[in-house]
């Protein structure tokens, strides 16, 4: 680590996953390459899996795995102040807090208690600056409620089914106030479920049409066994390597749009996403001894995601915690990938200009490699609001060079 560079902590995408974006590209396994825009050229990262049983994380002690986003935020902040205890060499540096997706949620609960840790007196001095945010999860009303609007101005439900929704649900499409409005969000789900949401320009990885039995996510008549098609021996051949692999449940559980915001705080796997690159690498004996990771008898196997927290959502919108951080003068940047349909950037642009700042530069363009790379607004006490055109829910792993640039300028102080 340089001792002299911005220290940027990167949290999880959610209370069940934990995936190193911008880290690592691995399209050859099982060989690791450099990756050129790794934001670790800017800045020193501290890469935590949080909470608790993420990752390689783990607990001798069971109880660790009752959580919540409380004593996430808590937890997370006593590791800081000894990571600082033991690295002073750093406590001068300019700190800041980066995640995307259920980091929404995690980033300004911590930052709070980071700041209040100040007020106490705690020691060491943690000189934290300020945060970003990544298509995050932020409040059930602006989230939840911004996957309607969001389709139809991608083009991906009629004008006529959009009006009728409109007309029966009057905005509320989250939870539905009527029969009526429950069943044209029945069939809003059916037109879109087998879309990847995570980035409706790519395609789902678990989709698969089986042509001969015309029918959907199955081989035959029989269902997939997906905890085979998990392991790597489904991946024995190279060629197999390639193959995009129906691994996983279909997009929507259940009959509620709120399924879509879901996916992010309850689900245990992140749908429509191929990792079978990660999952191979990590589990590798000889990368975990490389990494310092402990051994898989105490850790168990490397996943994207886990079943084994209790993860109790406690916090709810954390709105009023972005307003009180951004009055003592903390820095914020909230950037969405345009393309993301499970936090949309149209419900984050919402709950941003609701905080009710003053506009200090118009929506306009930002520029990357002399083109449009998206849009972005700034306001009043450093907060910007910025979009990253073609980009879904992890952005760094969509547009890994624009998001380099823009984490850079923005680290810097620089106009984006």
């Amino acid at each position: 680590m340089d001792s002299l560079a911005a220290s940027l902590l990167s949290t999880t995408q959610g209370p069940f996953n934990f995936e190193a974006s911008g880290l690592i590209n691995s399209s050859d396994l099982p060989k690791l390459h450099l990756n050129p825009n790794s934001w670790s050229k800017v800045s020193n990262i501290i890469y935590l899996d949080s909470p608790v049983g993420t990752g390689f994380s783990f607990s001798w002690n069971s109880s660790d795995y009752v959580t919540g986003d409380l004593k996430t935020a808590s937890d997370t902040h006593i590791f800081l102040l000894k990571w600082f205890e033991m690295f002073p060499e750093h406590l001068n540096n300019p700190f800041f807090i980066a995640g995307e997706s259920y980091a929404g949620i995690f980033i300004p609960t911590l930052a709070s208690e980071i700041m209040k840790g100040l007020d106490s007196g705690s020691r060491p001095i943690i000189n934290l600056k300020g945060y970003m945010i990544g298509n995050g999860v932020t409040d059930k009303y602006f989230d939840g409620n911004a996957a309607v609007p969001f389709a139809h101005g991608m083009g991906l439900i009629s004008d006529d089914l959009y009006q009728e929704i409109v007309d029966v649900c009057h905005g509320s499409y989250l939870t539905p106030s009527s029969e009526k409005c429950q069943s044209k969000l029945n069939k809003f789900k059916d037109v879109i479920e087998n879309l990847n949401l995570y980035n409706i320009l790519e395609q789902c990885y678990d989709f698969y049409y089986d042509e001969e039995y015309q029918c959907y996510n199955c081989i035959g008549d029989e269902e997939l066994d997906t905890a085979n098609m998990k392991s790597p021996e489904a991946l024995a051949s190279s060629d197999k390597t390639r193959e995009r692999l129906p691994v996983r449940r279909s997009t929507f559980t259940d009959h509620k749009l709120g399924s879509t915001l879901s996916q992010v705080i309850s689900n245990t796997s992140v749908l429509c996403h191929d990792d079978m690159a990660p999952y191979l690498w990590l589990n590798n004996k000889a990368v975990r001894k490389a990494i310092h990771a402990a051994e898989e008898r105490e850790t168990g196997r490397w996943d994207t995601c886990t079943d084994r927290i209790t993860y109790h959502r406690d916090v709810g919108s954390v709105i009023d915690y972005h307003k009180r951080l951004i009055s003592i003068g903390l820095r914020v940047l909230i950037y969405s990938g345009d393309h993301d349909m499970v936090v949309p950037y149209t419900g984050s642009e919402a709950w941003t200009r609701s905080l009710g700042y003053k506009i200090i530069d118009e929506w306009r363009p930002w520029i990357s490699n002399a083109q449009v790379a998206g849009f972005t607004q700034g306001y009043d006490k450093n907060l910007t609001f910025l979009t990253i055109k073609g980009a879904g829910h992890m952005v760094p792993e969509d547009k890994p060079r624009e998001a380099l640039e823009f984490y850079s300028r923005w680290l810097a102080g620089e106009r984006i």
